[in-house]
């Protein structure tokens, strides 16, 4: 008899021929009875399946499976292998990074002894062009081996940490079945840091593994080709559109919870407002620059002070004294529009576009 589906892992996978075989390597040998793979391509017009399939030959005691679909996003895929799932828990894993040794046991250790509706984790960031320092760890602020319970327990830490992404929380299925399909909205960039504050709000308990999960690989990619209007304003859009669906769960009732929320909703703001200052001008960037700060205004529980006071105040977690005044200062010369405030972006993106097309260029070389 076949054991019960604990854990779905599903890779969304587009065009990703030069790395869905590593991905899947990393994967598969860790497979046991109780795993399923899943792995939803969106559309591919490269070797991506061909490729799959070849790695998928080799481990035929894996239950993994293909599932194809017409191009039609990220977004769309995550919804496709939610509803493609059979596991009581989804971990979703990105087509190009890698999955490390000990990962899949770890989280059957957490579901066996804790069972809780979400597992969070540890991962690394990965930049495999750089030379120096290719790996930077990130450590949640949860208290490990702990179940938590309630909202405020789960979400101030998670609007703390601002790692808001989906591939780092193990949710149970029925949590992304009970908000409704389709989920991550179709279109947009950061999808899933749209959706995983709803799906946080609606689980009850979660256990911190200290675990490094994966590594998240970084492309050397021009940074003039993917910043677009769209990326600011989609980038403070995601917890923006999170708010109402918070309020309506009830999650809200926290001043702890609220307070963080609006400090990571002011640090995504400052953040989308210096990376406009790479767009060119045919983008209209002030344009773009007044819509971000629109829908940011609007994103607050609190007040643009009282929130720039608890960065001055070194009152947020995970946001140091010192960092958390120069924010506030730089927020406050954003909102008022300082030309000096603008002349220092302009340089600083000047000078980061140039870093990253130097990267380019010694990566190519090496």
């Amino acid at each position: 008899m076949n054991a019960p589906l604990r854990l779905s892992i599903v890779v969304p996978a587009y065009n990703v021929q030069d790395f869905i075989v590593e991905t899947l390597d990393c994967i598969l040998p860790q497979m046991r009875d109780g795993h399923e793979l899943v792995l939803i391509d969106d559309g591919s017009t490269d070797a991506t399946v061909e490729r799959a399939r070849g790695v998928f030959a080799a481990w035929p005691q894996c239950a993994a499976r293909i599932v194809q679909q017409t191009n039609a996003g990220v977004a769309d895929a995550r919804n496709n292998g939610v509803a493609q799932a059979r596991g009581d828990y989804i971990l979703f894993v990105d087509s190009d990074d890698l999955l490390q040794p000990g990962a899949l046991d770890g989280i059957d250790a957490a579901i066996a002894q804790y069972a809780p509706d979400v597992i969070a984790t540890d991962f690394c960031i990965w930049y495999p062009g750089r030379t120096a320092k290719p790996l930077e760890y990130h450590h949640l602020g949860y208290p490990p081996n702990v179940v938590l319970e309630g909202p405020e327990a789960i979400l101030s830490t998670y609007f703390a940490d601002r790692h808001m992404y989906v591939w780092c929380k193990i949710i149970r299925r029925d949590i992304y079945l009970q908000l409704g399909l389709p989920l991550f909205p179709s279109g947009r960039l950061f999808e899933d840091m749209a959706i995983v504050p709803r799906l946080l709000a609606a689980c009850r308990t979660l256990v911190y593994v200290p675990l490094v999960l994966l590594h998240y690989r970084q492309h050397p990619v021009s940074i003039t080709r993917v910043i677009t209007p769209q990326w600011c304003t989609d980038f403070v859009l995601a917890l923006a559109s999170a708010r109402p669906y918070l309020e309506s769960a009830g999650a809200t009732d926290s001043a702890a919870m609220r307070a963080e929320f609006d400090g990571a909703a002011t640090l995504f703001y400052l953040c989308a407002i210096k990376t406009s200052f790479q767009l060119p001008a045919s983008a209209q960037p002030d344009q773009v620059r007044a819509e971000v700060r629109k829908i940011y205004l609007g994103s607050l529980f609190g007040t643009v002070e009282k929130t720039l006071h608890n960065l001055e105040a070194g009152q947020l977690a995970s946001v140091t004294l010192r960092n958390g005044r120069r924010c506030a200062r730089q927020v406050r010369q954003a909102l008022a529009d300082s030309t000096v405030f603008k002349w220092r972006q302009t340089i600083n993106r000047a000078y980061k576009t140039w870093q990253m097309a130097r990267q380019q260029r010694l990566s190519k070389t090496n």
